[in-house]
């Protein structure tokens, strides 16, 4: 247990002082926010993948393995397609947002105030529930690796990443996210590696074939949907999140596109080498007691196996603290900018200056923090913390497409597809299942959008340039 705590608090100081170095860098709110719209293809690529290499991709996608087989593995990795798509959109945000700052800013002038508020209402929910799925595997991961209870590994966790953040802003965000990432890349190639030269592959079909066989079927109809279900969700996770947006307003316009397809490209063999691990569990007669635990159990014991043992969690723990922090910096950071500028200074109409914005998102940052603590307390199973926002956000990929790329567009129609979208799916979620949700709000959400193209598009609502400012 002493070990974990030293591990997590000597990366925690690192982080933190890292974060005080970076922050000095943010002059102003728009520097703090933004770091200085001047960041560069290495660090933008490098924040982009490894805020998208979750706790959810390495502690979910084993999950996924372990519970739908080979497709579980396929439907995690559907996620990058929503950032390599996002790299064309990043083209488009930038030129009809060449000054925005936050995701709002988009659905204020392209839908108005109803469907500004409504998107900051979704967006909230959402950046909540991935927030409470990442604090639960943090708490998991501790438990799991270094004995440590569930409350406090948790706490740990999010304290760590709430100070380095609170300091730095989105300099300390990308700076650590760049570090985090070199670890995470080598440390799952590494245990990947050594998980294959562990198996006998032959041998490892005919096991699963014979004790597991719904794992290798090609043909399950919950794995077909959930390889949709989570195209989708990752679809609209990219594409309405202002932690994705946040990043196209920080990158140089010519960077942006390239970042997202590049950290797209790199993200997405991670869950499918995370998922492999987890298929391995069976036949190296790996027990696995609690499945929120499957990847740090599978992993421990295979380079306990290959002669690392007491080093193993250790090094373990390291590349998962690493894919943890690199998330939930970004979504704390992401989600403070936009309580400040769109809920408080847009819709309640408040002004702050330079210094009153650092002490407020200081504030709006912890407070993030501690809802989400309290959130995850209960220690809900990820999937149902992570997928109960997934029908929410595929609600939201249609307009996000539509309002980007078509001049003329019926409003009120488009946002009532996202109401109806987001009640229908979350109906589905607790009648047929979390791998529907996302396909039914994402397809109730289509129909209305593309209704609303053709049936009275109106005039005014055309999109054009448009210069926010702070």
């Amino acid at each position: 247990m002493s070990t974990g705590w030293a591990i997590v608090l000597g990366l925690g100081l690192l982080w933190v002082l890292l974060g005080v170095y970076w922050g000095r860098k943010a002059k102003n709110a728009e520097g703090f926010m933004l770091a200085g719209r001047r960041v560069g293809l290495s660090l933008g690529s490098a924040t982009s993948m490894a805020t998208w290499v979750t706790s959810n991709t390495t502690m979910l996608a084993p999950v996924f393995a372990l519970t739908l087989g080979v497709w579980g593995m396929v439907a995690y990795s559907t996620a990058s397609f929503g950032l390599l798509l996002f790299a064309l959109f990043a083209i488009r945000i930038r030129k009809i947002l060449p000054e925005g700052m936050t995701a709002g800013d988009f659905f204020r002038q392209r839908y108005g105030r109803v469907g500004w508020t409504l998107f900051i209402l979704i967006t909230m929910i959402y950046s909540l529930s991935w927030l409470v799925s990442m604090a639960i595997a943090g708490g998991d991961l501790m438990m799991a690796l270094a004995g440590i209870p569930f409350l406090q590994g948790m706490s740990l966790i999010l304290a760590v990443c709430i100070l380095y953040t609170l300091f730095g802003g989105m300099y300390a965000v990308i700076g650590t996210d760049f570090i985090q990432s070199v670890i995470i890349l080598v440390g799952i190639v590494f245990i990947g590696i050594l998980t294959a030269t562990q198996l006998d592959f032959d041998a490892a079909y005919i096991h699963l074939k014979t004790y597991q066989p719904s794992l290798v079927k090609v043909i399950m109809p919950a794995a077909l949907l959930a390889v949709f279900n989570n195209m989708l969700f990752g679809f609209g996770e990219v594409f309405h999140n202002n932690v994705w947006w946040s990043r196209a307003f920080s990158m140089r316009k010519d960077v942006a596109p390239k970042a997202f397809f590049l950290a797209g490209l790199l993200w997405f063999p991670i869950p499918i080498a995370a998922g492999f691990i987890a298929l391995a569990a069976g036949p190296l007669n790996i027990n696995i007691v609690d499945i929120n635990q499957t990847g740090p159990v599978v992993a421990s014991a295979v380079m306990g196996n290959a002669g690392f043992g007491a080093i193993a969690g250790v090094l373990i723990l390291i590349v998962l603290f690493c894919s943890m922090a690199s998330s939930i910096d970004s979504l704390l950071a992401a989600t403070s900018d936009l309580l400040i500028k769109d809920v408080h200074g847009g819709i309640m109409g408040g002004k702050l200056g330079d210094q009153g914005f650092r002490k407020v998102s200081g504030a709006v940052i912890i407070g993030v923090g501690l809802l989400a603590w309290l959130l995850a307390a209960p220690h809900w199973p990820i999937i149902q913390a992570l997928f109960i926002s997934g029908p929410l956000v595929g609600s939201l990929i249609w307009p996000v497409i539509a309002g980007l790329f078509w001049k003329r567009i019926n409003r009120p129609l488009v946002l009532a597809g996202i109401v109806i979208g987001s009640v229908l799916g979350v109906t589905a979620y607790f009648l047929l299942g979390w791998f529907t949700a996302s396909l039914v709000g994402a397809g109730v959400s289509m129909i209305f959008t593309i209704g609303a193209r053709y049936i009275r598009p109106n005039h005014s609502y055309e999109l054009h340039p448009v210069a926010t400012s702070n």
